[in-house]
């Protein structure tokens, strides 16, 4: 999203890793960077996800390369052969609505969306450190309130959340900025089937003050805001981008 506001070259130079990239939200901020400049890698978790990424005619990145998030030898060998690291955002994520309820499969939910994240922050702060780069994690509105059909999902959300917290606090001495975004309702393949719900789809667009569905570039405006020298000043802060949604 590279807008008319932000200088074509904000990210020249810069390096940039995307995991869950390949799709939604990630691929969103993934493009919006190599928009402005940087060199962006981004993963994903199957092949076929990463062979449709490079398929794609608006596909800018440096590679995409499948991951697992859960894989902790995995995680350090994709960072170390990174030349560089000046932003990390974490992305990848899963949801089984309903299934949640089962322990196995809530604890696979919070394997990927909060262990993940942290396996990710704690494999890159070296070269974060170097760079004095910073960390953007995705949480969720549902950070902030329940849901019944996603207990998984809250709870590694809500996790994330205070996980962001607290590496602000900690890597504050390596000069590591560590936010947060928590996008509303957005138009991905994670949210097809509300979106698909014409009760569900409604009610949320009564509640949302903008009266509309968030696209993934909305949240890479805020992403590109976080990660850039303007966001010099904000760490620790978890960013609710969700069209009003939590103020009504």
């Amino acid at each position: 999203m590279s807008a008319p506001i932000l200088h074509p070259e904000l990210y020249a130079g810069k390096v940039a890793l995307v995991v869950g990239g390949t799709t939604g939200i990630g691929a969103a901020i993934a493009d919006a960077l190599t928009g402005l400049g940087a060199v962006v890698t981004v993963t994903g978790a199957t092949v076929a996800e990463c062979d449709a990424a490079r398929a794609s005619p608006r596909f800018r990145c440096r590679d995409a390369v499948v991951l697992d998030v859960r894989d902790d030898v995995a995680v350090s060998a994709l960072i170390a052969d990174l030349p560089r690291l000046d932003a990390l955002i974490n992305c990848a994520g899963i949801i089984r609505r309903g299934a949640e309820h089962d322990v196995a499969v809530f604890e696979d939910v919070l394997a990927v969306n909060l262990t993940g994240t942290m396996r990710c922050c704690t494999h890159a702060r070296a070269k974060l450190k170097a760079a004095g780069g910073a960390i953007v994690n995705i949480a969720s509105v549902l950070s902030f309130f329940g849901g019944g059909m996603v207990p998984g999902y809250s709870a590694s959300k809500g996790g994330v959340a205070q996980l962001t917290k607290s590496l602000a606090i900690a890597y504050a001495p390596d000069a590591i900025r560590v936010n947060a975004i928590a996008p509303g309702w957005v138009t991905t393949p994670l949210t097809q089937a509300l979106q698909d719900d014409p009760q569900r789809s409604a009610a949320i667009l009564a509640r949302t003050p903008l009266a509309r569905w968030a696209t993934p570039e909305d949240i890479a405006g805020a992403a590109i805001f976080l990660c850039s020298g303007a966001a010099r000043f904000i760490t620790g802060a978890v960013l609710p981008v969700d069209g009003g949604y939590m103020v009504t």
